[in-house]
C-alpha cells in the first residue's frame, strides 16, 4: 500500500491544481474577452471556447443549486476553488490514514 501512497496523493494533488488552473484561466479570460483585449485570434477564441466548456461542467451545478451572484459578480468559481480545496484536503488526509 505505501508504494502507491505518493503516485496517488500526487494525482489528486494533480487533478485538483488543473481543475483550479481551468477555472482561473476562465474568469480571467472571460474578463479579457469583455475588456476587448485579446483581439480577433481565431485560435485563442477556440482555445477560450474549450476551457470555457470544461469550467462550465463545474461551475453549472453550484450554479443551478446555489444563488451565488452579487450584483454583476458570480462568485461561483470562488465556491468551487474554496470546495475543490476542501475535498482534495479530505482524500489526502484518508489516503494517509489508510496507508
Amino acid at each position: 500500500m505505501d508504494i502507491l501512497l505518493v503516485p496517488t496523493l500526487l494525482l489528486v494533488k494533480t487533478v485538483v491544481g488543473l481543475a483550479i488552473m481551468t477555472v482561473v484561466a476562465d474568469v480571467v479570460l472571460g474578463w479579457l474577452l469583455g475588456a476587448n483585449i485579446l483581439g480577433n485570434n481565431r485560435f485563442l477564441f477556440v482555445l477560450v471556447d474549450a476551457i470555457s466548456k470544461l469550467s462550465n461542467l463545474m461551475l453549472n451545478p453550484i450554479r443551478r443549486n446555489i444563488p451565488c451572484t452579487v450584483g454583476m459578480l458570480d462568485l461561483s468559481p470562488v465556491i468551487l476553488i474554496l470546495l475543490l480545496s476542501f475535498a482534495e484536503n479530505m482524500v489526502m488526509r484518508i489516503l494517509i490514514r489508510l496507508a
